[in-house]
């Protein structure tokens, strides 16, 4: 059988992964593949193009060519150079077993000889192992100056969103950091789904680097990528970075515990009302349950347990009632105010006096930077698991950001002694504003106490149901009464 009478597939790849500069481009493949098929008479049945990697199976033009070759529309293939057909086992197998078959008769590449003799599949095997070498050692030599980086301090890939990348390192980025910013500190709030925060913040610019909207998914991920601290998780393991942080450690631990509870798994088939579940019944201590009735919502008893006498009262009564209870225990606006004013003359003083609490902020630093050593020397000497070793230095690294966050809180006039009192004061002020949500309640139960078996502020009263029927109800009905 000469030329003539052979048809051959031409295939050309060139992945946009591809770390070999010397591979030629596909334009440039298919110029020299052209002029080799003119100069062999070769007949050329069909053209193939890939731009994707081979470093793996499942190259959907590859396997296009194989199953039209294993069809016979044609016997011979024309290549830059094998590793252009196969850079794994897999699909260079695949190959050698189509020639072993007859299925393949000849292969042709301007830069290597083949034969389809036992010497010359010898060749081709050694060709594709040598391709497979190459992509294995490359991928090696990568992950470990990423691992080298990382210990360092710098990231080693792209910069995620809100970051970029700028003489080997990743700075924030001055128009999209300040939205990423506003992110957590909107979500911190509680006031937010991942919904609302996805819909929002993309309505302010804040989009992928491509200009692609954000997903959900993303916003998710975002919020729990600790690099925007300072830190870097890569492979399991907190590292500390050298890039500056876009928030603080403080902030991104408070939205973590939002998402926590907001991640709760909720009862299927239940609205999610307001006061559902946040307190008891003061006749039979049954749970208050709401439901909604000609378009208002109602609360009542459950009255699983024992026989009870209350029936229902609307949702707004209830909040009107709350309010009124909340304001009696409350410091007036302008005692809390004068208040926090006072806090933050006492927070100047003593910040004028902070050398003891530096120098102990810095030992204590100094003394994790010692357990974290003695970590990876107990993970060299095999006396930890890989797994002990993240967890336990994780643990370390995220209480030393917590440290040197405060000592540079501190050397900034911003002592932290005084945040308790602060926040009593702001939760004082919020809670005695007027209306009730979600956030408000869980800012509620910071400040009250035992809720759900004592009441309010501590059992000295409690929302009793109304005893009227639930579309009559009216504010008259309604009554406090005190716990048995």
């Amino acid at each position: 059988m000469n030329n003539q009478t052979k048809k051959f597939f031409i295939y050309t790849r060139k992945s946009t992964d591809d770390k070999d500069r010397q591979v030629r481009s596909i334009s440039d493949q298919l110029s020299e593949l052209k002029s080799l098929a003119l100069k062999e008479q070769i007949d050329v049945v069909d053209v193939f193009v890939e731009k994707q990697t081979a470093k793996i199976p499942g190259r959907p033009v590859f396997n296009e060519m194989m199953l039209r070759m294993e069809a016979g529309e044609a016997s011979g293939i024309l290549a830059w150079h094998p590793d252009r057909l196969a850079r794994n086992s897999v699909d260079g197998g695949k190959i050698i077993y189509l020639v072993d078959t007859g299925v393949i008769v000849e292969m042709k590449f301007p830069t290597f000889w083949f034969d389809p003799t036992p010497q010359g599949k010898f060749m081709l095997s050694i060709a594709f192992s040598q391709s497979k070498y190459y992509v294995d050692n490359l991928s090696e030599n990568i992950k470990r100056g990423h691992r080298n980086k990382v210990k360092d301090g710098i990231w080693p890939q792209m910069a995620p969103l809100g970051y970029v990348n700028k003489n080997r390192m990743i700075v924030p980025d001055e128009n999209i950091a300040p939205l990423i910013k506003k992110t957590f500190e909107a979500y911190s709030t509680g006031s937010f789904t991942l919904r609302q925060l996805r819909d929002k913040f993309n309505e302010l610019g804040l989009k992928r680097k491509s200009g692609k909207e954000l997903a959900v998914s993303n916003y998710q991920k975002l919020l729990k990528n600790p690099i925007y601290t300072g830190l870097m998780l890569y492979n399991g393991e907190i590292h500390e970075g050298k890039h500056e942080p876009i928030i603080i450690k403080k902030l991104f631990d408070s939205v973590q515990e939002v998402m926590m509870r907001k991640s709760k798994p909720h009862s299927k088939g239940l609205k999610p009302f307001l006061y559902r579940g946040f307190f008891r019944c003061g006749e039979c201590g049954c749970f208050i349950t709401t439901e909604t009735q000609k378009g208002h919502n109602y609360l009542r008893c459950t009255k699983r347990k024992n026989p009870c006498s209350q029936k229902y009262t609307r949702e707004e009564i209830i909040t009107s009632e709350i309010q009124k209870e909340i304001k009696k225990v409350s410091l007036p606006d302008d005692w809390a105010k004068w208040m926090l004013a006072e806090n933050e003359k006492d927070k100047l003083v003593e910040a004028q006096s902070s050398t003891l609490f530096a120098d102990k902020t810095k030992a204590d630093i100094s003394l994790l930077d010692s357990k974290i050593e003695k970590l990876m020397n107990a993970y060299l000497e095999n006396a930890l698991s890989l797994d002990e070793y993240r967890d336990m230095k994780n643990k370390l690294v995220n209480e030393k950001q917590l440290l040197k966050e405060k000592l540079s809180a501190f050397e900034q006039k911003a002592n932290n002694r005084f945040e308790l009192t602060e926040k009593f004061l702001k939760y004082n002020i919020e809670l005695a504003n007027e209306g009730i949500n979600e956030e408000k309640l869980h800012l509620f139960k910071k400040v009250g106490s035992n809720f759900s078996d004592s009441g309010f502020f501590g059992g000295n009263t409690f929302v009793s149901a109304l005893r009227a029927d639930p579309i009559s109800a009216s504010d008259s009905d309604f009554q406090f009464w005190r716990r048995r």
